[in-house]
C-alpha cells in the first residue's frame, strides 16, 4: 500500500539507452531493452526469458548479442544470437553472423556475415553436410560382414 514500486522481476521491465546516451560495458537485461543510442559491449538475457532487444534505427551496437528475441532496424557489429526469434527490419545493417532459430528479414535489411539456424541445442548452430560423418559403402559392407558371422556363430 505505501510502496510506490513493484517488483518487476517476471520480465516486465522496459529499459531505454536513449539517442543522447553511450553504454561501455556489458548488458544483462531481463524484459524489454531499447537501444536508440550507443552500446560498446557484449548485450545479453537469459535463454530461458522473454527478453526482447530492439535496436532502433539510429541504434548501435558494437558487441555481441545474445538474447531470446532480437529486432533489429540499426547497426550492429558483431554476433546476434536468437534462441527464439531474430527480425531484421528495413534499415537493419548487421556485421556479423547471425543464429537464429526462427528469422525475418525485411527487404533493405543488410547482412554481412552468415547465416547459422540454431538446432536443438540453442547455443550451437545445426551441424552443416561437411560436418556429418556419412558411411562409405565399404564400411557398410564391413558392417554386414560381421553381423552375417556373428549370426553363423
Amino acid at each position: 500500500m505505501f510502496n510506490k514500486f513493484t517488483d518487476n522481476t517476471n520480465g516486465g521491465a522496459h529499459t531505454l539507452v536513449s539517442r543522447t546516451t553511450e553504454v561501455v560495458g556489458d548488458i544483462h537485461f531481463n524484459g524489454e531493452l531499447t537501444i536508440e543510442g550507443r552500446v560498446i559491449g557484449k548485450i545479453y538475457a537469459d535463454d530461458d526469458s522473454s527478453a526482447v532487444i530492439r535496436v532502433a534505427e539510429k541504434g548501435v551496437v558494437e558487441g555481441e548479442i545474445s538474447v531470446p528475441t532480437a529486432i533489429i532496424n540499426g547497426l550492429v557489429q558483431g554476433d546476434v544470437r536468437s534462441g527464439t526469434h531474430v527480425e531484421l527490419s528495413a534499415k537493419a545493417v548487421v556485421l556479423g553472423n547471425v543464429y537464429y532459430k526462427t528469422i525475418e528479414m525485411v527487404m533493405g535489411s543488410e547482412l554481412n556475415g552468415n547465416l547459422k539456424h540454431l538446432g536443438i541445442n540453442q547455443h550451437e548452430p545445426n551441424p552443416s553436410v561437411e560436418d556429418k560423418k556419412f558411411i562409405t559403402d565399404e564400411e557398410i559392407a564391413a558392417l554386414a560382414t560381421q553381423t552375417e558371422s556373428s549370426q553363423k556363430s
